[in-house]
């Protein structure tokens, strides 16, 4: 009887200070050499084989579980009905700053080979876990440690460097493309006239996305793409987006490519992939306070990949390329909006440098490519250029060009250069070996 009595007081205890543990498994700590991984789920029943595949990357150490509501309904999910052997699941339900801070709370998440981010209300997740020391062990955990981190439904809202964080609770399509200002369109990563890289969580390949989900129940494609509409029209950058059907997961490993899993065809169960049409230059989308919001660029002011979802995730998009975009066993959408209503078509893919026509025009000519060190430039009379990684991120800066280029400090890969000349941009993709 006083081991049942203890038993019960353990979780109201931990409670009264922001957060319950639910444990399973071994209780000694080990030390394992995880890998990188990231698994997106839409938010209802997780995929098993998703699941297992990023359970594998914690290579037999400890999984924890965040979430600010509910128990322990991951642990023997996890522990035991996946077929891959963990040391131990530890849930912990935070529910507030103080539980989300708890040096209890910082050792297990610090010591986890893999953390997984329940459902539920994304706006507890970014009031307790954002700007104190659990946000940086989170991103630490991917960015240092190099360990496979996951989430579903909320848990997945949160891992875009952009994010609607919900603080007002949630919105409609209908809501959202009525009025893109309006009190319950709040978005993350806003911070004055700049947009930072990201202001919460920073995970690999996912910097510049915002993710939605649950996206067929229900439809939420128009307040993603007024989403991705408001990035763009607040700051002139471009905002790439991501999302799952409830069943569906997508897994990106450390190669950058996403792999979709689900039931298909026994099911309509798809992942998006949306980036704003790169020919489209007619200024921002129409987004204004209390009034219908409108982009559209001959039906096709955001080109989308919706790729169907297999068991094995064999239908995939490589998240290094969206400007060369490669996915497999997906077909190409056009989405716009007019006058806050939504609309769809069949499209094809987007060419972000052949349909360029200073491209054409322009003799400038860049070699040798694939290049080593020093790029060479013909024909330029003055100009300059900026160099992006394949995340988006600058890397180089040039304000006053000549006709040679030092790479020879940047790693190996793939780089898309803009240069500016006699007022004209030319883009070209590099290889550097």
């Amino acid at each position: 009887m006083k081991i049942k009595l203890l038993f019960f007081l353990f979780p109201i205890m931990t409670f009264s200070q922001g957060y319950t543990s639910y444990f399973t498994g071994n209780t000694t700590n080990i030390s394992t050499n995880p890998q990188f991984g990231v698994c997106l789920m839409g938010g209802a029943t997780e995929h098993d084989n998703a699941m297992a595949w990023l359970l594998q990357k914690a290579n037999g150490g400890d999984v924890v579980v965040l979430r600010s509501t509910g128990s322990n309904g991951y642990n023997d999910y996890l522990y035991s009905q996946l077929g891959v052997t963990v040391n131990s699941v530890e849930t912990l339900v935070i529910t507030s700053v103080a539980g989300a801070t708890n040096p209890y709370v910082l050792d297990k998440v610090a010591n986890a080979e893999m953390i997984w981010f329940a459902g539920g209300d994304q706006y507890n997740y970014i009031s307790y876990f954002k700007d104190n020391a659990l946000e940086n062990l989170i991103n630490n955990h991917v960015t240092v440690k190099h360990a496979p981190i996951g989430g579903t439904s909320a848990g997945m809202a949160i891992l875009g460097g952009r994010y609607f964080s919900a603080q007002n609770g949630t919105v409609t399509s209908a809501q959202a493309m009525a009025n893109p200002y309006a009190n319950n369109v709040t978005l993350g990563g806003y911070s004055g006239t700049t947009l930072p890289m990201t202001d919460f969580l920073n995970v690999p390949f996912l910097e510049n996305v915002i993710t939605d989900t649950h996206y067929d129940n229900p439809d939420r494609k128009g307040r993603h793409a007024t989403f991705i509409g408001r990035y763009r029209a607040d700051y002139g950058t471009t905002v790439n987006g991501i999302a799952c059907n409830e069943y569906v997961a997508i897994c990106i490993g450390t190669d950058g490519i996403a792999h979709v899993y689900g039931d298909y065809p026994n099911y309509q169960e798809f992942a998006y992939f949306i980036q704003p049409n790169c020919n489209w230059t007619n200024g921002n989308p129409y987004c204004v306070a209390n009034q219908p919001f409108s982009w559209n660029f001959n039906d096709g002011a955001l080109k989308v990949y919706k790729i169907p979802g297999t068991m094995n995730g064999t239908n995939t998009f490589d998240l290094n390329n969206w400007q060369f975009p490669n996915g497999v066993g997906g077909s190409w959408e056009n989405w716009s909006i007019t006058n806050g209503v939504f609309s769809s078509v069949a499209g094809n893919a987007p060419d972000c440098i052949l349909n360029n026509s200073d491209f054409e025009n322009n003799k400038i000519s860049l070699y040798p490519n694939p290049v080593k060190n020093i790029l060479n430039i013909d024909n330029l009379i003055v100009g300059s250029c900026i160099i992006y990684n394949t995340q988006g991120k600058i890397v180089k800066e040039i304000n006053k060009l000549s006709n040679q280029i030092d790479v020879s400090n940047l790693s190996s890969g793939i780089y898309l250069i803009k240069i500016t000349s006699d007022e004209k941009i030319i883009t070209r993709k590099i290889i550097k070996e």
